[in-house]
């Protein structure tokens, strides 16, 4: 792992001090992860410390029905597959860095797609257990956790723009849509962690979520807590899960979250916003 999982530990992990809660990508996770950003800055185990005690007020459950905690990366037992060892008994193994306290802010945000995650990964360990590669399914599942943007459309002109990498009539023509028949929330912790310094041609994989034509009307909380349950089920019911189930979004396009992408010009860079290839 590269580095000291001493709870004790009072250093300062490079990067927490740098998280933004102002940004569209991290505002979702302000009201825990200030606080959390406190804990890591003082020490590994403040840190954990807070996890936990929202953990415990929260009654949140993994992906067979344990209750969620969060343990120092030590604590994984030797040989333990780490998706496997969260499932049986709810310990998520959390190291000191943006990218583990990333995924922590997720649990609590979308915590049913988390388990939803957890609960596929398990069970396609106990079938195929852990070898060299993942396969297919442990792949994308692996692709939606790390890298995800969940896209709430609720016009489907602008899903199929999102499919056909047609950015023109997604990210310009429709630029007002967006927050009346579009959004998205960022999910992806791996993601979230390149969000820390963020560059053009920062991608998301866009799992598109078809939602009511009222959704947009919804308090935030609501919204949220609908994706967190049609997503999840949708996880689970979902049989063949690929990589080209997703989209690629580059982050720094979405309308009203870059201020650069208000000139018409931004979006005339091939090299970020590709025509990619075409699909049904």
């Amino acid at each position: 792992m590269g580095q000291s999982s001493n709870p004790a530990a009072p250093v300062c992990k490079p990067g927490f001090a740098e998280i933004d809660w102002s940004t569209p990508w991290f505002a979702q996770f302000a009201a825990r992860g200030a606080r959390w950003q406190q804990a890591a800055l003082s020490s590994y185990g403040e840190l954990l410390g807070e996890m936990n005690a929202d953990a415990l007020q929260s009654l949140q459950t993994t992906g067979r029905g344990e209750r969620l905690a969060f343990i120092a990366q030590d604590d994984l037992p030797p040989g333990a597959a780490y998706e496997a060892h969260i499932a049986s008994t709810g310990c998520v193994p959390t190291r000191h860095n943006l990218h583990d306290f990333f995924n922590a802010s997720v649990w609590f945000a979308f915590p049913r797609i988390k388990a939803a995650l957890n609960a596929r990964q398990a069970a396609a360990i106990d079938a195929l257990g852990v070898g060299p590669t993942r396969g297919g399914i442990r792949d994308a599942l692996t692709l939606f956790d790390e890298n995800a943007l969940l896209f709430a459309c609720a016009d489907p002109s602008l899903s199929t723009a999102l499919r056909h990498f047609d950015w023109q009539t997604l990210l310009v023509a429709n630029r007002a849509a967006w927050g009346g028949r579009c959004e998205v929330r960022c999910f992806g912790h791996a993601l979230l962690e390149k969000l820390i310094a963020p560059y053009k041609a920062c991608t998301g994989h866009a799992w598109i979520v078809e939602v009511p034509g009222d959704y947009f009307t919804w308090t935030v909380a609501a919204r949220d807590a609908w994706l967190d349950e049609a997503v999840s089920r949708a996880l689970t019911k979902t049989p063949e899960l690929t990589s080209r189930l997703f989209a690629p979004l580059p982050v720094l396009g979405i309308p009203g979250w870059w201020a650069a992408n208000e000139a018409r010009s931004f979006y005339d860079d091939t090299a970020v916003f590709r025509t990619g290839r075409r699909t049904r």
